[in-house]
């Protein structure tokens, strides 16, 4: 079992992580931390195999925490799940030994296939004995970093689900399918699929929203 430390200070994020960590069978949650100190002082008491790190913590950069895990010498891989798109963080958090770089918002479906990577890595590195060769060890690391890919359903595309995943952040109350849509640019069809998308890969949720005669209006609303 591949025991996890979440490091993330949104309340609601840090559940959802915590939530989809433990529907991913091999993992379990050992702990959920707000800040790069809790992080720190977790760690110091019950070592984990793995931390899913945000970067910006309220105390500390995510990156250094990273860089003060090394430092104390505890042996563990470090996820870092973000919405910085800087290319120079990418290219600092993997100097600082980042496993994998995990960009927000992102759906159960891709978390779940960057921890099974990491999952497969770890059963080939963990194994006893020697590499046989380079092609090995290329192959452990592929195995790790895996093919691109896109986990999204025909006719989707990344951009348009960032779109609509924002604007469902800054709705806490949730939003119609015509209310998506006329923020987007898109019809409400295809808003709407966006919207499915999104619920069936377990980050958003349907309510019914009652206001008026005849049925209620769905609207969704982020987990």
């Amino acid at each position: 079992m591949i025991s996890v430390l979440v490091v993330e200070d949104e309340e609601i994020t840090a559940e959802a992580n915590r939530v989809y960590v433990e529907r991913i069978p091999g993992f379990e949650v050992a702990g959920v931390v707000r800040s790069g100190g809790e992080a720190l002082r977790f760690l110091r008491r019950r070592p984990v195999d793995l931390v899913l790190l945000d970067l910006y913590l309220p105390d500390m950069h995510g990156l250094e925490v990273c860089r003060a895990i090394r430092g104390a010498g505890v042996l563990c891989d470090v996820i870092v799940i973000t919405s910085a798109r800087d290319l120079s963080m990418v290219r600092s958090a993997v100097s600082a030994g980042v496993a994998q770089y995990v960009l927000k918002p992102f759906t159960f479906a891709a978390l779940n296939e960057k921890l099974r990577q990491y999952a497969r890595f770890r059963s080939t590195v963990d194994a006893p004995g020697e590499a046989s060769g380079q092609g090995e060890v290329d192959d452990m690391l592929a195995a790790l970093r895996g093919p691109a890919r896109s986990h999204l359903p025909k006719g989707l595309t990344q951009p348009t689900l960032e779109a609509v995943v924002a604007e469902l952040r800054s709705a806490a109350g949730g939003l119609s399918a015509t209310a998506v849509a006329a923020s987007v640019g898109v019809s409400r069809v295809t808003a709407r699929r966006y919207l499915e998308h999104l619920t069936e890969s377990g980050v958003a949720r349907r309510l019914p929203q009652y206001g008026g005669i005849g049925r209620p209006e769905l609207v969704y609303q982020l987990i």
